[in-house]
């Protein structure tokens, strides 16, 4: 699924539970992703409506000390993106941002370079309760994480501690000092380009960044999240997020969401958020979900909620209104969105998801409509998906999307 989630702390670094590893383990996938849509004069399957794209990741995890008073471990984790000669045969387009090219990359020229790059590379060390993370690696905060939707991955230079002496309560603080998300997005080079072009690092926003967190789950049907970020000469931001599983109603489910963004400049407007979920979930039945969210008008960044990670015209964002596909909608200025979500593993057979998305832009023609549909199934340790997408942007023709994505676990 395009979507993939990820439990908040396990991401954002390694818990001390995940020193158990014996010695060294090794992992990775080989993933396939095929794209074609019947926009302008072609139509489905022609090679000038389809992407394609091969990644391979390989990722390490070791012990290097481990005592009852310290644990030290460190992990790594590589990414091969390749074409394997696709491009301007069976397809025109790649995926993957990452690539360079031969020739014009407006039109992806004669040849699409293959790229490789060390994803993460990091040490941790636990002593108490109390975790230090150091190196690249990815994240998933609420307003700067790691996008997991496509072949290829975001990550992140930064430093990352976290703490748990105060009882069911995990602190969080961490400095960003560099990334390879895009600044500006290439959308010549695929369907999913979130990585720049060589897959090179430099410095996150204007000079890095911090964050500061608080995650509470003393009352057991509810988790509570507060988080702080200054990312330096560009802004301060505040997510406020409350999830309440209820227990009274086994598998009834709420949320809602704040966020604020502030831009430094003198005379700045606040761009603000709020967003709000309900849903239901019966365990191996079905689970299904609506949710709201509003963007104030006349902020001076232009949106709020989405992943300053990435370019914020296509950012995924962590609001429970966001699009199956046509990221940064949701959080543009003045954007009023709602979200139905059905999903049902359909008798064993496969999981089936339903997934409505409806903008209402403060500009004409600019309203979006996208209703994605999407059967999913596990052969052993092959993950498979067939995806329909059909988008609607009010003053323009309707497009339609058909992807399919290949995972194979080792």
């Amino acid at each position: 699924m395009k979507l993939t989630k990820m439990s908040l702390v396990a991401a954002l670094l390694i818990g001390s539970s995940a020193f158990a590893i014996e010695n060294t383990k090794v992992s990775g996938n080989a993933q396939l992703f095929y794209q074609t849509s019947d926009a302008g004069d072609k139509s489905f399957f022609e090679a000038g409506n389809s992407t394609a794209d091969i990644g391979v990741n390989i990722d390490a995890t070791t012990d290097l000390v481990k005592t009852d008073a310290v644990a030290v471990s460190a992990g790594a984790g590589y990414t091969v993106l390749t074409t394997l000669g696709l491009e301007n045969n069976l397809v025109d387009g790649v995926w993957g941002g990452a690539h360079t090219y031969t020739g014009n990359s407006s039109s992806l020229g004669a040849k699409v370079d293959d790229v490789s790059w060390m994803r993460e590379a990091w040490i941790a060390g636990t002593a108490g309760k109390t975790t230090l993370k150091a190196g690249r690696m990815a994240l998933d905060t609420p307003i700067a994480f790691t996008e997991a939707w496509t072949i290829e991955q975001n990550t992140f230079e930064a430093a990352v501690v976290t703490n748990e002496d105060i009882p069911d309560t995990t602190l969080i603080g961490g400095y960003i000092g560099n990334s390879n998300g895009t600044t500006t997005t290439n959308q010549s080079a695929g369907s999913g380009g979130i990585v720049v072009a060589g897959a090179e690092f430099s410095t996150f926003g204007t000079n890095g960044a911090y964050v500061i967190g608080a995650i509470n789950n003393s009352f057991k049907p509810l988790t509570l999240q507060a988080w702080y970020y200054d990312l330096l000469e560009v802004a301060t931001s505040y997510w406020l997020q409350a999830d309440l599983a209820c227990e009274k109603v086994p598998g009834l489910m709420a949320g809602v969401i704040y966020n604020s963004m502030m831009a430094d400049a003198t005379g700045a407007k606040e761009d603000q958020v709020v967003a709000a979920m309900l849903g239901y979930e019966m365990t191996d039945t079905f689970l299904a979900k609506v949710a709201y969210s509003q963007v104030n008008s006349g902020g001076t960044l232009g949106g709020a909620g989405f992943n300053t990670a990435t370019d914020q015209t296509y950012a995924q964002s962590k609001l429970y209104t966001e699009a199956w596909w046509n990221y940064g909608q949701v959080t543009m200025s003045g954007a009023k969105a709602v979200n139905v979500t059905v999903e049902t593993p359909a008798a064993g057979y496969a999981d089936l998801g339903l997934y409505v998305t409806s903008v209402d832009h403060t500009a004409a023609d600019s309203d979006l409509l996208e209703v994605t549909g999407a059967v999913s199934k596990s052969f052993g340790p092959l993950d498979t998906s067939l995806v329909y997408i059909y988008a609607k942007t009010d003053g323009s023709d309707a497009s339609n999307l058909i992807q399919a994505y290949l995972t194979l676990n080792f």
